[in-house]
């Protein structure tokens, strides 16, 4: 029996490096697609590249003509999505780029994959942020109310690219709507490698303190791991359906940051409130946390909870990784590549 073929873009994230093995050990013929300038990329998908596991393109979302002519080549019977701009507060920044790469990106990919083969089944990687301040807990049919420019290509993106192909062609067009979600392998840009990699260093003396935005920002955290195996599951099912992907439970970044703390034996004294509160390690008195009101977004997203029972029932799926135990994961993780990197 002929393989078939799975076109990923963003494989070279967190959720590609994880979706990867998924989608090799289940038999497809994995294509990727790859921009050509570098960055930091897990291991894994290095290695992959070394044993020729994946084939690579080389191409952009922003790119019609190389998004046509890869996908003409390679005729996709699924395609997964994970590519993005995915930082929110760049967002802000770069809101034309955000919107090439998350909406009209997504329209380019959408569009090809559906001309080259009719049947492509295509999973979009959709977002808690397109939420924004709806009250919680958020399901599927929870209103949009985006409060960044992220947020708002994603919610455009999904409405216009996923839903409205679904029901006008018949598409097999599906968007998980992915809360938050971490692991070791996630950049450290992001708020919660921010964490742990910062307090491993300061754990060994190599930092003064940690410089954060919001401390009151809530957010429902899982594992990476976990929420990918949902989007092959969403993709396997005989009809096409939106599904929220969360653990149902909600953490600030200071319940984050303390939990992170105490693996490396520092346990933190809060004192202050707003942009002058500052977190104390209880044994030396030392500052180990501040707010530094840079780091506070534009506008702030302050709850964020996901409710899914949808995909409990429909799909079976439920998360593995606990909070802690992804908190826990990840200080271990940056421990040791802190030690490497310093040659402690």
């Amino acid at each position: 029996m002929k393989k078939k073929k799975v076109f990923v873009t963003g494989i070279t994230g967190q959720d590609g490096s994880y979706l990867t093995p998924i989608l090799l050990d289940a038999g497809y013929e994995v294509h990727a697609l790859v921009r050509l300038r570098g960055g930091d990329r897990p291991v894994i998908i290095d290695d992959l590249a070394r044993e020729k596991k994946v084939i690579f393109h080389t191409g952009s979302l922003t790119d019609l003509s190389s998004l046509s002519t890869i996908l003409e080549g390679v005729r996709p019977d699924e395609v997964y999505n994970l590519a993005a701009q995915s930082h929110v507060v760049s967002s802000f920044k770069s809101p034309v780029e955000t919107w090439d790469v998350n909406y009209y990106g997504l329209g380019r990919l959408v569009n090809e994959a559906l001309r080259v083969n009719p049947d492509v089944r295509i999973y979009q990687a959709s977002t808690s942020e397109m939420f924004g301040n709806s009250p919680a807990p958020q399901s599927e049919n929870t209103p949009f109310d985006p409060q960044s420019p992220y947020a708002m290509s994603k919610a455009m993106a999904h409405t216009d690219f996923i839903m409205h192909k679904r029901a006008s062609m018949g598409a097999f067009a599906v968007s998980g709507i992915l809360f938050n979600h971490e692991s070791p392998r996630r950049g450290r840009d992001f708020v919660t490698r921010k964490i742990t990699f910062s307090l491993a260093k300061i754990a060994f003396g190599l930092q003064e303190c940690l410089e954060l935005g919001n401390l009151n920002a809530v957010r429902d955290w899982g594992h990476a791991e976990d929420y990918v195996r949902a989007m092959f599951m969403m993709l396997q099912q005989d009809t096409p359906e939106d599904y929220v992907i969360a653990s149902g439970e909600s953490h600030s970044v200071r319940d984050f940051v303390e939990i992170a703390a105490q693996y490396f034996g520092i346990n933190i004294a809060w004192e202050g409130e707003g942009k002058a509160e500052i977190g104390r390690n209880k044994m030396t008195g030392k500052i180990v946390v501040k707010v530094n009101p840079e780091f506070y977004r534009p506008r702030e997203v302050n709850f964020i909870q996901g409710d899914a029972t949808k995909a409990h029932t429909k799909l079976g799926w439920k998360p593995r990784y606990s909070f802690s135990d992804i908190v826990t994961e990840m200080v271990k993780s940056d421990q040791e590549l802190v030690r490497r990197e310093y040659k402690l």
